[in-house]
């Protein structure tokens, strides 16, 4: 039987995700995917948000999916779409860019991290003890490992197994999504009848001035509402078909799909993420409408969170008791995004009451505030946990600074790139012995002398030390609202080392 310190079940963009932090971390990790390799059937993600390119960036590897993807002010929120070019953010747009390429893109980061993945394999169940879970896979294989996380999708086996209860709300409407032949063009774009959206568009496509332009040629990409409500099974061409027709009065001579699919709005939330020795992550742990576009970049923004804290706990350095911090920070976020996701849905109802409704959400989003405030939520640039009052950027994403050091200037997120924490000392403030935790946390004399500015918040004091989590996020700043540095590194990244 072969042994990991963690096994990851699913190869999808959390699940890779997952995989590249903790492998920089040096944890053995292996991927389980029942797929033979990184294709993907189908359409699913179609970008990803501002704040998924700062993770990136973090990490070393956005300049891949830019170089693949297409920018564009792609944040939205149901009936409008929200500018956040004034962001403050080196990525203040987001990037078209199809799932399968994300994919691709993240297994190519993996596989130079050196991280197995077992492939045409698929987990079928696994018992946990006080040391260990134990898998069974397809074709008679076994793994074993300290931990397991379900990075499985939203009818997660690894949930199931585990008993993990997934509450939430039915679906209220169904869509099929298809890639086909037509024998005659359809309307390009997206439409909404009185039965809901649909929309025609094709695989290659450029944004020019904020507008999409489709290729002239090639197959069409449908995706049309249907008339009632149809448990989320593989639809049929008939199936299309009929959804054609009564949406648009004709079929377009549909025929020969690649592929073919059906999405509903059904929305629902893991109650734990973690129960002992089996977390969960992504569709795994919250499922619900694709409107938004929130499903892919919350569950890579979910990797991030858990990776650095796994990692500290197999290697010995944290105590279990971190795990904790992933449900407590990771429930609320994906809790908010069944809500907004929910809202969404609501108000892309083309009745006369809800038509009404978006009338005024869009001139609510049309000032200031209201605009920026859901504009960071949707790109994520908002999120913020909850560590305590104090300093506006406790608990908040690091801006990525320009900074000045003994070796030169330095961006914040350079420091970031093998997913180590850093305290940034700005000046001659800080006054502690750092030594006992030299060798997990960076220590960066560092002077920036420009504006401190937050997406949705605006200019915040200058802090006199910063303390920087793995995942970008601060876990404590320098001044008199916050509890000593000693406790801050000790909650975060372990006990002092013996002298």
């Amino acid at each position: 039987m072969k042994e990991h310190a963690v096994v990851i079940a699913g190869g999808g963009p959390t699940g890779l995700m997952l995989a590249g932090e903790l492998a920089l971390a040096g944890v053995d990790v292996a991927i389980v995917e029942r797929r033979p390799n990184q294709e993907l059937a189908g359409s699913r993600a179609g970008g990803l948000s501002a704040r998924t390119l700062e993770i990136f960036d973090q990490r070393g590897i956005v300049d891949r999916f830019l170089a693949e993807g297409q920018i564009a002010q792609v944040t939205g929120f149901a009936v409008t779409r929200l500018d956040i070019s004034d962001f403050p953010t080196r990525h203040n747009y987001g990037l078209a860019l199809r799932q399968k390429h994300i994919e691709r893109i993240l297994a190519e980061w993996v596989s130079e991290l050196e991280v197995p993945i077992y492939r045409s394999r698929e987990l079928r169940d696994f018992v946990q003890d006080g040391t260990s879970v134990t898998m069974e896979l397809s074709e008679g294989a076994s793994l074993r490992a300290s931990y397991l996380v379900g990075c499985d999708g939203g009818r997660s086996l690894v949930r199931k197994v585990a008993g993990i209860e997934f509450r939430g709300w039915d679906a209220t409407t169904s869509s099929i999504l298809a890639e086909v032949e037509v024998t005659e063009e359809p309307p390009l774009g997206i439409h909404r009848t009185a039965l809901g959206t649909h929309a025609f568009g094709r695989e290659k496509y450029e944004i020019r001035d904020g507008k999409i332009i489709f290729a002239d040629e090639g197959p069409v990409n449908v995706m049309v509402t249907e008339k009632v409500v149809v448990a989320a099974t593989e639809p049929t061409l008939r199936d299309l078909r009929e959804a054609l027709v009564a949406a648009c009065g004709k079929d377009y001579g549909i025929y020969s799909p690649t592929w073919i699919s059906r999405f509903t709005d059904m929305s629902r939330q893991a109650e734990a993420y973690r129960t002992s020795r089996v977390l969960l992550a992504g569709d795994a742990a919250h499922v619900h409408s694709p409107v938004g576009g929130q499903g892919l970049n919350t569950g890579v923004q979910d990797a991030v969170n858990l990776g650095w804290k796994l990692a500290q706990v197999v290697k010995g350095t944290s105590p279990e008791t971190l795990l904790d911090t992933y449900h407590d920070e990771r429930h609320p976020v994906g809790a908010r995004v069944l809500r907004t996701t929910m809202a969404q849905v609501a108000l892309q109802r083309t009745d006369d009451r809800t038509e009404a409704l978006c009338e005024v959400v869009l001139d609510l989003l049309g000032m200031e505030e209201p605009r920026k405030r859901i504009a960071a939520e949707m790109s994520g640039l908002g999120v913020r946990y909850n560590l305590g009052d104090g300093h506006p950027l406790v608990g908040g994403r690091m801006p990525d600074l320009d900074l000045s050091t003994a070796n030169g200037p330095m961006r914040v997120y350079s420091l970031l790139h093998r997913a180590r924490p850093a305290l940034l000392n700005f000046g001659d403030h800080l006054a502690f012995d750092f030594t006992p935790w030299a060798d997990r946390v960076q220590l960066i004399e560092a002077g920036y002398a420009g504006i401190w500015d937050l997406p949705a918040v605006g200019e915040v004091t200058a802090p006199a030390a910063v303390l920087i989590r793995p995942d970008g996020y601060v876990a404590w700043v320098g001044d008199e609202t916050q509890p000593d540095l000693n406790d801050a590194l000790t909650t975060w990244f372990g006990p002092p080392a013996a002298a």
